[in-house]
């Protein structure tokens, strides 16, 4: 159950208002707690346990070890969720998404690795054997790479999952991980339709104070996460615990298991 802390720290942060009455979606109803002066007031308490379910997740997939990528367009979103994607070491796309992003990507990993080419032209040298005019084409493409899929450039495989603000924004990516059944944690404003996010996080997706809050409380969740792989990866190091294995995969050599091995 919410605490009340958790609660107030929300509505400190205007986490419960929502979007005028008129424009609302009538699916958003179940998180909808009052109307005021024309505005939907969103009920911070399923605000605060749908949170809670969120981070509980999202700290289960990094532990596994897979990315979550954070998806934010909006001016009043960009800067916040880049510096917290940034602290939890995911990667995040804050300008264009680019179409095919995950659909498509095999063409999104080439053009990282473009980018790495380029790079690397730069580093041996090669770079400075071509006349001003390629030294200037070759400049702009790498700076238009960068803005668009520098934040992306670790990302060898696709992402464990999807963290959004403001879903009608960012309707293609949520199209895209809906067609590859990755699972999808957002903000939902009242304005939007919550039936295609895995994990809905009914909020005003619309002030910063807000989006920090919520965006900050969900790479909270991560790091911690992490910090769990690191440990459990530490004790795997433990000379005992890899003597057990040995011992035990000699075992399962001379004795059939039903079950596989991991």
């Amino acid at each position: 159950m919410a605490n009340n802390k958790m609660v107030k720290d929300l509505l400190d942060a205007g986490v419960h208002f929502g979007h005028l009455t008129r424009k609302w979606n009538p699916n958003m109803a179940p998180y909808i707690y009052m109307e005021r002066n024309g505005i939907h007031i969103i009920n911070l308490y399923k605000t605060a346990a749908k949170l809670e379910e969120a981070n509980d997740a999202l700290k289960k997939i990094a532990a596994s070890g897979r990315k979550v990528l954070f998806v934010a367009t909006k001016k009043q979103a960009k800067d916040i969720v880049a510096e917290q994607a940034k602290k939890a070491n995911m990667p995040y796309i804050t300008e264009r998404w680019p179409g095919g992003m995950l659909t498509n990507f095999v063409t999104i990993r080439k053009a990282v690795k473009k980018m790495a080419s380029i790079d690397r032209m730069k580093q041996d040298g090669t770079f400075n054997t071509l006349s001003k005019k390629e030294r200037l084409a070759v400049d702009r493409l790498r700076a238009k790479l960068e803005k668009n899929l520098g934040s992306i450039s670790d990302m060898s495989r696709l992402p464990g999952a999807l963290f959004i603000v403001d879903i009608t924004r960012e309707h293609i990516a949520v199209k895209e991980a809906q067609k590859l059944n990755i699972p999808i944690f957002a903000m939902v404003d009242t304005n939007s339709d919550p039936r295609p996010i895995d994990f809905v996080i009914p909020s005003n997706d619309d002030a910063s104070k807000s989006i920090e809050k919520i965006v900050s409380s969900v790479s909270g969740a991560i790091v911690e996460g992490l910090s769990e792989r690191k440990s459990g990866k530490s004790e795997d190091d433990d000379p005992e615990v890899e003597e057990k294995k040995s011992v035990r995969k000699r075992v399962s050599a001379l004795v059939p298991a039903n079950d596989e091995e991991e």
